[in-house]
């Protein structure tokens, strides 16, 4: 369902709001929104205000969850717990500040407010009109109660009305979008001479003592990494799966068995719920004998039910499946026929009174058209359950062991080798952090033991042992030789060019010469980001401050083993029109920078200025 809505969500601010509230859940947890866990430890106090120690636990565990759904292969043991912990902990903090800030400046929201809000979100309407099947299946899939949900929108639509506030408060003149438009369509004239590396080859001479004196002064620089050559076996679903079999016999019970549920009947309910509170015994009793009396219960949904999105349409709740809502509810619907009441059932949101408006039910497709799917689900659930049971025995055949000659030949695995294998940077299955962090621990380094079977995906399985270890050490001088060669080369004949270049600089800048002549290439109008030159002149070009009336900058830039002398001439600001869409775009994106960096500031002072005490 919850797909569902994803599918038919329409328009960009409806998708931010639903955005807004699942990272919501993620910063504050639902305990914190409702009054969360008074009276027991507290991680922090801020002005007053409590974060326990079961809210702050909650939001650790969502934090972890939420990062190991980042990783493509989720592993526990890559989780940086001491910095979730630190980084929720503030963001609980954060969030306190921003919820107390709102209440201070007389920020609310009403229930009616709120409740127009979610009628009007695209993703709980079909066909243009509100759907109580979508709302209640989104709020249920987010764990959470209507109630809760209402006070989780009213929080984040006031803590955004400050957000958006200031943001929008960013002001930038036009005087800079312009000058930031003239700076970035800014045109440059120069000239260029090049000093080709060749012209002075015949006097660059580098011998094997100036290399060998090179390596020997930095070897730090040619050090090979640490690394160990591996003997592994890999434990693969897909290789397990190739030996299963099924049978038409398996695969008709199957199907027999699924014919229930590919014909799952769904039933149209309406409820009254009677949230828990003073007087909720008494209103339970007036709606039970309103009913015996024979009240509409629609009228009665209307006028009693705490439910308010459901109350207006009578307590509808649309079509539902067994299991939707679970629990009691799912009970006593189910035991329910068509037109009958059922109540007071007591469930996980208060007490209610239901009601079956309507029992539909689907065809089932032929056995013909299932059987191909059902065949490759039960031979998947098949090998899935072989290759945990053959994922056991040979974790534990590999702890036990010292080699894996003999885990290999009762699995009739391969044993594979690997060679090169460092911290970081390998080939798969050493990319996984979790594995390579045991090849270089003690136990397996330097006892000899084999690794744990380590999941380097959720489809296969490693157990790895250290053949032999190789130490950090600088490569050979043979091996470099050529490298250490060529860059003294290089240097060598970039400081000879500089000699030559200083000298004419010096005559350029006294106005003994000038750059003039065949050798000078002229460039005008050049702009940032052309591709036409090298990446060192145009960075020099462009770095160089503009030169007086009449005059030249200097400087050099390096390209390869050649040096250019590069005489600035001109510089030419981009026409910008004033009052343009472009200034008008440049200045409102400016402002929302500064809007954005209000916000940081604003909400950081808040921080600073609130009374936090940590036990």
């Amino acid at each position: 369902m919850l797909q569902d809505i994803r599918e038919n969500a329409q328009g960009t601010i409806a998708k931010i709001i639903i955005a807004v509230l699942i990272v919501s859940l993620s910063i504050w947890g639902m305990d914190a929104i409702v009054g969360g866990f008074r009276g027991e430890p507290e991680v922090a106090t801020v002005n007053g205000e409590d974060i326990t120690e079961r809210e702050y636990q909650r939001m650790v565990q969502i934090a972890s969850q939420q990062q190991l759904r980042q990783m493509e292969n989720p592993d526990p043991t890559l989780l940086d717990e001491d910095q979730i912990r630190k980084d929720t902990l503030e963001s609980m903090i954060r969030a306190e500040v921003l919820a107390q800030d709102a209440s201070d400046q007389g920020l609310a929201l009403n229930n009616v407010s709120v409740d127009q809000l979610i009628v009007g979100m695209p993703q709980f309407q079909v066909d243009g009109e509100f759907s109580q099947e979508r709302f209640t299946s989104f709020v249920r899939n987010l764990g959470m109660t209507p109630t809760e949900f209402r006070e989780v929108l009213k929080r984040d639509y006031i803590s955004n009305q400050i957000r958006t506030a200031v943001v929008r408060g960013g002001l930038s003149p036009d005087q800079s979008a312009r000058r930031l438009l003239a700076l970035q369509n800014q045109s440059r004239d120069f000239r260029l001479l090049r000093l080709s590396g060749d012209s002075v080859a015949d006097q660059v001479e580098v011998t094997e003592d100036d290399v060998a004196q090179w390596y020997e002064d930095n070897q730090s620089r040619f050090m090979q990494p640490e690394s160990v050559d591996v003997e592994y076996l890999v434990l693969s679903i897909d290789d397990v799966r190739e030996g299963i079999e099924v049978s038409e016999e398996e695969v008709r019970q199957r199907y027999d068995q699924m014919a229930g549920q590919l014909t799952q009947e769904e039933r149209r309910s309406a409820h009254i719920l009677i949230e828990d509170g003073e007087d909720a015994q008494e209103t339970i009793d007036t709606i039970q004998q309103r009913l015996e009396d024979g009240a509409d219960f629609a009228e009665l949904a209307r006028e009693f039910s705490d439910d308010p999105l459901s109350a207006e349409q009578g307590g509808d709740l649309g079509y539902l499946m067994e299991g939707d809502l679970g629990g009691a509810y799912d009970e006593a619907l189910f035991s329910l026929d068509e037109g009958g009441i059922a109540g007071p059932v007591e469930g996980d949101y208060g007490t209610h009174f239901i009601k079956l408006l309507d029992i539909r039910k689907g065809d089932a497709p032929s056995f013909e058209e299932q059987a191909p799917e059902i065949r490759s689900q039960l031979a998947q659930r098949q090998a899935g359950e072989e290759f945990s049971r053959q994922r056991t025995e040979l974790a534990d055949l590999a702890f036990s062991g010292d080699g894996l000659d003999y885990p290999a030949e009762q699995f009739e695995l391969e044993v594979q080798t690997r060679s090169g294998v460092t911290r970081e940077n390998n080939e798969p299955p050493f990319d996984h952090a979790g594995l390579v962090r045991q090849l270089f621990s003690a136990d397996v380094l330097e006892d000899g033991f084999n690794t744990e079977l380590i999941d380097v995906s959720q489809t296969s399985a490693v157990v790895a042992r250290v053949a032999e270890h190789h130490p950090e050490e600088p490569r050979p001088l043979a091996e470099v030789s050529d490298q250490i060669r060529e860059r003294l080369k290089r240097e060598r004949t970039l400081e000879l060019l500089h000699e030559k270049a200083d000298e004419l600089l010096a005559r350029l800048r006294d106005g003994e010469a000038s750059p003039e002549g065949d050798e000078w290439t002229r460039h005008e109008g050049v702009t940032r980001g052309q591709n036409d030159l090298a990446g060192p002149v145009q960075a020099t070009v462009f770095s160089l401050a503009e030169p007086a009336e009449d005059g030249f900058t200097f400087d050099t830039a390096e390209i390869g083993t050649d040096l250019a002398i590069i005489a600035l001439s001109g510089v030419t600001d981009g026409e910008v029109e004033e009052g343009s869409e472009e200034v008008r775009n440049m200045s409102l994106f400016l402002a929302q920078l500064n809007g954005q960096s209000e916000y940081r500031a604003y909400v950081q002072t808040l921080r600073d200025r609130a009374e936090i005490e940590r036990p």
